[in-house]
């Protein structure tokens, strides 16, 4: 008999087939992308909402589904899967209420009779989900609680799953990702907020970016006077790759490990190790507008502007928090960093380019919080009763940057020194108007934890598996089209192609490639407007060929 972990990314899902007599796990299956087209929460609600519930719902138990089959196990022998995420990404597993999700202001939600929606734990059986999929009568589903509707419970995984709750000195937690969740703690109180950072923290939307995968590029390291690239394996774990020139990318010494791209802690590394060389005299411009790290891996200046928008949006989240709190910034004694992206960054290359407080004392970088908070539940249900016990003891206070003047404030000059290459000393001259007190600069030396050497330190005995491709296809009707093909030419993603079926015409849209609402090129380009994305369907059946 099996137990089943699986944590709901927002840019992918990670899941672990587990033993219940051993506790052993047995192995690992993670997607490189998220059915849903997009590259953020946002994204994935705008779809639910306009294209309908049923359909988000459907291509999330498509991509579960394609994940338990690699497990090559009967569906039968599973007898309990334990499910940790966001609210966005929980809710639409079950198909439960979102547009609560969408409208923050209370008059709104009254209106579309969505007030006060519970988001509390549940235990139900897995049928309701997978019927006519799976016969798994003996098994059932285990979903944690969210703290509000906006906390949900992969915040409430970070919180237990590092040592944040047990501190007694102020300390910050972030779960580094497109929509990075933080809280503060100071005393018995916690402070919740999230920044919208957007993939680019992630490594997409950058122009040679990918998710953490085998070949991927994930720190870059000064040796003598040429960078050392650091790249994932087979096992996601970090290796040596080449040592380049990184304004000719000449190699200077070859690993014989070609890499495939860069994530988004890479380029964090690469625009670190930039700045720190002098290779950058006023952001966001790099010599000859680039850095090159291999063929092909090219970072432009346009790329240091999406990871600009992404730090700076953490940056001033984290900051926004301390000054609401009230405390000085010398007193934040902790500083926890989880997930993908904060377990593969350098955590000294991050400090110094401000995506992790440099004036802490303390870094701790976990793993994957999310999994490890499914994986105890699915091991041992009896363990929500504590979860739900201490959801219930964090009266924690979510502030929504959105309405913040102080984040608007911060994030300003955030984008004015990423984006116009404002001098540092005319930012602090910029917050003292807001009436903020200027940052201290990072401390010399700090340090620095890592408890884990990849963000899944266990994968299993039957090691890592990589859906690539969750090949899911939505199709909608385009009846006035003409087939000038412009909006498979306009999609930068080659994520859309026209077919004919019976005399009628029809776009099939790749969901996992898909750049969703933050896009639309297909639907602007079209010359007689028949993109319509809102009565796309699921077709099951069909891989795009790409």
């Amino acid at each position: 008999m099996y137990v089943i972990a699986l944590d709901l990314g927002t840019s992918g899902f990670r899941s672990q087939l587990i033993d219940i007599k051993s506790r052993e796990t047995i192995k690992t299956v993670i997607t490189m992308g998220h059915p849903l087209p997009g590259g953020n929460v946002m994204d994935h609600l705008d779809f639910a909402i306009n294209t309908g519930k049923d359909v988000a719902h459907g291509l999330m138990i498509e991509a579960v589904k394609e994940v338990l089959e690699r497990f090559d196990v009967d569906p039968s022998s599973i007898q309990r899967i334990a499910v940790c995420g966001n609210p966005i990404q929980l809710s639409l597993f079950q198909n439960s209420e979102i547009l609560d999700l969408a409208y923050a202001g209370e008059t709104k939600q009254k209106k579309l009779g969505v007030h006060n929606v519970k988001r509390d734990a549940r235990v139900f059986p897995a049928n309701e989900i997978f019927k006519g999929i799976y016969e798994m009568d003996n098994c059932e589903i285990v979903v944690p609680p969210a703290i509000k509707h906006e906390i949900g419970a992969d915040a409430l995984a970070m919180m237990l799953e590092t040592d944040f709750i047990n501190q007694d000195g102020p300390c910050l937690v972030t779960d580094y990702g497109t929509n990075a969740e933080m809280a503060l703690k100071v005393g018995d109180k916690i402070m919740t907020a999230s920044a919208a950072a957007g993939p680019a923290i992630e490594g997409q939307g950058i122009n040679c970016g990918m998710l953490a995968g085998p070949g991927a590029i994930s720190d870059v390291n000064l040796e003598g006077h040429h960078w050392r690239l650091i790249v994932l394996n087979e096992k996601m774990e970090t290796v040596k790759g080449d040592l380049i020139d990184p304004v000719s990318g000449e190699i200077i010494e070859s690993s014989g490990i070609q890499a495939k791209g860069i994530t988004g802690t890479g380029v964090i590394s690469t625009i670190a190790l930039a700045i720190k060389e002098g290779l950058t005299k006023k952001l966001p411009h790099l010599p000859q507008g680039r850095i090159v790290l291999g063929d092909g891996i090219i970072i432009t200046d346009k790329d240091v502007e999406e990871v600009g928008k992404a730090i700076g949006a953490i940056r001033a989240a984290h900051m926004t928090l301390m000054v609401a709190a009230g405390i000085e910034y010398s007193d934040l004694k902790y500083v926890y960093m989880s997930g993908a992206t904060g377990t593969y960054v350098d955590a000294e290359k991050a400090r110094h380019i401000g995506s992790a407080p440099g004036f802490s004392d303390n870094i701790v970088q976990f793993g994957n919080t999310s999994i490890g908070l499914a994986r105890k539940l699915a091991l041992d249900v009896i363990q929500l009763c504590d979860v739900i016990s201490v959801a219930r003891k964090i009266h924690a206070d979510h502030l929504m940057m959105a309405t913040s003047e102080t984040f608007k404030d911060i994030y300003v000059c955030e984008l004015s020194y990423w984006q116009q290459g404002m001098p540092i000393e005319i930012y602090d001259q910029m917050l003292e108007l807001y009436n903020i007190k200027p940052f201290p600069r990072a401390l010399e030396k700090v340090n620095i934890e890592k408890r884990v050497s990849r963000d899944i330190d266990d994968v299993g005995r039957q090691g890592l598996d990589i859906v690539k491709d969750i090949g899911i296809t939505l199709e909608g009707p385009v009846e006035k089209c003409i087939l000038c093909h412009k909006c498979e030419k306009e999609c930068p993603e080659d994520a859309v192609i026209i077919i004919e079926r019976e005399g009628k015409r029809f776009a099939n849209i790749d969901s996992q490639h898909c750049l969703g609402t933050s896009c639309r090129r297909c639907v602007a380009i079209c010359p007689e407007q028949t993109m319509d994305h809102s009565i796309l369907k699921i077709k099951r059946s069909v891989k795009i060929k790409r």
